[in-house]
């Protein structure tokens, strides 16, 4: 029994410079994000944009959430907001007070998704729960600025719940994918990626080079499912578990690179290829270190001489030193793995519950907690079937002397062709995932939003001519078998006009 209880425990023990890694990696993409999110921050997140504050409360406010952005509308609270999560995501990185970090970090990021919930995707909730996770995980014990005032750890080797939770919360982020992709174009006919690569919204060069390969894209669609369902299971192997790690790792980073260069997905393979940075062996990070350590001693020279020089004009510095006598530090390490692991239950529960064939559903009731804290998590990528609805938005402005202008097209005159490229019509990904849910007809509400923001911005500029009326229109085009294409509809979603002048 003592000889199968560590075989049982490797596949769940992590190095503390791989968890290290984590952290910079996680910090770096929520920096990324920030910088990206507040190229919009007045079309996102004010009352301005698109989706203003009475609209998001009417229509698609859940009451167990909360946010801290929705405290105003004006553009100067949301930037004060963004800086305070751009600092707090550089801390992260550095390690500078890293349990505040992660936590503040975490809290603000719940915040940004909740203020606009039309322009999440499925990378954005593996981004929470790595933050989430991050918060138990001893991630700033090495290469941090925290770990300056600490000896050298006797063993990089780490185990509790909280890695087992990290590594069971990474196979059911695939599993889940594998198992609600149950439409037959995944797992019989093979067709899910030719259908993929049949929205021009989200294709890319590479996946245009693919796209006429029939017999390629049948075996590259059979290649992705089988691939998001066994691979997990490697994971879990209590012998050779560095081999399997590193087999894990390169997979999904080949996989994940892969999806990056044929299809727009925004952040989503940059979360996924950060999230996996916790299972680096210790053989790649020995290696690691030996090129890392100089560079970092720089780094945190230079940025302890920079701590010090703006921490001496606070007014108040607070130090909090708290004595933990034995008995104490084992009670409270019992309480927080105790705590971790009725919340890996819960997580595991929830995400059963979005399987169609778990029978033991969770009540409604219980889901609070999920809301609350923002462990909710669906992984339906493409799932269950791909969208065959594809097609191009015009932005038809009629000006006050006839003229149809296309909006979307820094007001070219209207063409109805499609362009050469269609996913360059959006400036990024969250407005790719913004047009893709105007498109709902549950989401009608937003239409006249998005209608009027685009008149206001437009008549912003005095060399734009005025326009008396504009039409938010879809070219429909829906994607048929074996190469064929139906005949492009045109559906007016959405027309308004300027405000009269008094």
């Amino acid at each position: 029994m003592r000889r199968l209880l560590p075989a049982l425990q490797n596949p769940f023990e992590l190095d503390l410079r791989a968890l290290a890694l984590l952290r910079i990696g996680t910090g770096a993409v929520v920096l990324t994000d920030l910088i990206i999110r507040s190229t919009d921050l007045v079309a996102h997140y004010t009352n301005l944009g698109v989706l203003p504050l009475h609209v998001l409360y009417q229509y698609g406010w859940n009451p167990y959430v909360f946010s801290l952005h929705t405290s105003s509308g004006l553009w100067q609270v949301q930037a004060l907001l963004f800086a305070l999560a751009a600092l707090t995501a550089a801390a992260l990185v550095l390690g500078y007070k890293t349990r505040w970090a992660t936590a503040i970090s975490w809290l603000l990021l719940i915040s940004l998704q909740n203020r606009n919930p039309l322009i999440v995707q499925g990378g954005d909730d593996l981004l929470r729960m790595l933050l989430f996770w991050g918060f138990f995980l001893p991630w700033g014990r090495v290469y941090s600025l925290d770990s300056r005032k600490q000896a050298a750890p006797g063993s990089y080797r780490y185990f509790s719940m909280v890695t087992v939770a990290y590594v069971v919360q990474l196979a059911l982020v695939y599993w889940c994918t594998a198992l609600l992709k149950n439409s037959p174009e995944w797992s019989q006919d093979g067709t899910a990626i030719y259908y993929a690569l049949s929205l021009d919204q989200i294709l890319m060069p590479l996946g245009r080079l693919l796209y006429p390969q029939a017999e390629l894209l049948r075996g590259l669609t059979f290649l992705t499912y089988y691939t998001e369902l066994l691979l997990p299971f490697l994971l879990f192997l209590p012998f050779r578990t560095t081999w399997w790690r590193l087999l894990f790792v390169g997979v999904l980073y080949a996989f994940h690179l892969g999806i990056s260069l044929t299809l727009f997905v925004g952040l989503f393979y940059l979360i996924n290829m950060a999230s996996v940075l916790g299972l680096l062996p210790a053989q790649v990070l020995y290696k690691l270190a030996a090129w890392l350590h100089p560079r970092w001693a720089q780094l945190a020279a230079r940025t302890h001489t920079w701590r010090r020089s703006w921490v001496t004009w606070l007014p108040v510095r607070i130090n909090v030193h708290v004595q933990w006598y034995p008995g104490s530090r084992r009670l409270l390490r019992a309480g927080r793995e105790a705590a971790v692991g009725a919340l890996l239950v819960y997580i595991c529960w929830w995400n059963l519950d979005t399987l169609p064939q778990f029978r033991w559903k969770m009540t409604e009731p219980m889901r609070w907690f999920g809301y609350m804290f923002r462990v909710d998590q669906r992984w339906g990528m493409f799932a269950p079937a791909v969208f065959k609805d594809d097609g191009w938005f015009i932005l038809d402005g009629t000006t006050t002397a006839g003229q149809h202008l296309d909006l979307n097209r820094e007001g070219q005159p209207v063409e109805a062709t499609k362009p050469a490229s269609v996913v360059a019509l959006f400036k990024n990904d969250r407005w790719r995932k913004y047009s893709e849910n105007y498109l709902f007809v549950a989401n009608s509400y937003m239409r006249p939003y998005y209608c009027n923001y685009l008149l206001r911005i437009w008549h912003e500029n005095p060399a734009h001519p005025p326009l008396r009326q504009l039409e938010v229109v879809y070219m429909k085009e829906v994607t048929l078998p074996n190469y064929r294409v139906a005949p492009p509809v045109r559906e007016v979603l959405c027309t308004c006009a300027p405000a009269p002048r008094p």
